[in-house]
């Protein structure tokens, strides 16, 4: 049995994004795995299906796989638009189709995310306009942009005061320039932190503690570096020097898990504030479900 709070870190916090690099896997697999995680033992980790829009006509054919009980939750992905303009017109698009799909899956299908990227020429006011067309959507919705602009993407959505709007940071992907280094991810965090606003993360965190990985001949991000700094460091007011401290920590022996509480190194944070803590640093996306299950069982971190 894992420790109380491996489960408060983790839970519902891994994106199944089979579809997408290095896995690459076709519509119907990829569904099909995700009909299997969401029954396995281990479903408390999996958070929601990521499903681009443009794929959710084919996705109708295969939703009998899932029941009431066992639902296929989606965090829909929004087409790429070069501008505001086009911007606010693809998430009119992305809107409509997830309104549709919605009502034609009632039972079976919960879309209860919604990521895209924004492009550099969105502001307030465009930003008030996407409020209004996905108000009735009740989703979380996080908007991606690179890391070096996280710091004033995040400051531009706390000025909207959108609860439901989030940031999403991209962590990795299949070569060396994809992965932003510890201090962007830092000030990401803590940006995050100040203004209260919810950051998932998306690629190259298949791994729990950060490490060299020849495949992609760089230093991959740890998920319980980058979960658990987003929570210790908030909790703890941290700067940016600690910060980056734990994201660069590559030593499995300074993370510590245990039925009160959650420590690395000497600080610590009980389950209730690990709750609290998670409603702002919410997911990551990930191609693997089972790398992370698999690496975690490796540290005697889950049964």
């Amino acid at each position: 049995m894992s420790a109380a709070s491996v489960r408060a870190l983790l839970v519902r916090s891994i994106d199944y994004a089979g579809m997408f690099p290095p896995c690459d896997l076709e519509l119907e697999p990829a569904l099909k795995n995700q009909a299997q995680y969401v029954r396995a033992p281990d479903s408390w980790m999996l958070s929601t299906f990521v499903l681009p829009v443009t794929k959710f006509s084919d996705a109708a054919a295969f939703v009998s796989q899932f029941d009431k009980q066992h639902p296929l939750r989606i965090s829909a992905l929004g087409a790429k638009a070069e501008n505001a303009k086009d911007f606010l017109s693809e998430l009119k698009n992305a809107a409509e189709i997830i309104r549709s799909f919605q009502k034609q899956h009632l039972d079976l299908v919960s879309v209860v995310q919604l990521e895209m990227l924004a492009p550099p020429d969105v502001d307030l006011a465009k930003l008030n306009e996407a409020a209004g067309l996905l108000a009735d959507l009740k989703l979380q919705t996080f908007w991606e942009t690179p890391a070096e602009s996280a710091a004033q993407t995040i400051a531009l959505l706390a000025r909207a005061k959108q609860p439901a709007f989030g940031y999403k940071l991209r962590t990795g992907g299949v070569t060396v320039d994809a992965f932003p280094n510890s201090v962007q991810i830092a000030r990401a965090i803590l940006g995050s932190t100040k203004h209260h606003v919810p950051i998932k993360f998306t690629a190259g965190l298949h791994h729990p503690i950060r490490q060299f990985r020849d495949e992609v001949k760089t230093e991959m991000h740890g998920f319980l570096n980058v979960l658990g700094a987003g929570v210790l460091s908030a909790e703890h007011h941290w700067d940016e020097a600690q910060t980056i401290e734990m994201l660069e920590d590559q030593r499995s022996s300074s993370f510590e898990f245990h039925d009160t509480v959650f420590a690395w190194r000497d600080w610590e944070i009980t389950l209730d504030r690990i709750k609290a803590r998670r409603k702002f640093v919410t997911s990551f996306g990930s191609c693997s479900f089972d790398e992370p299950r698999e690496d975690l069982r490796g540290l005697d971190l889950l049964s």
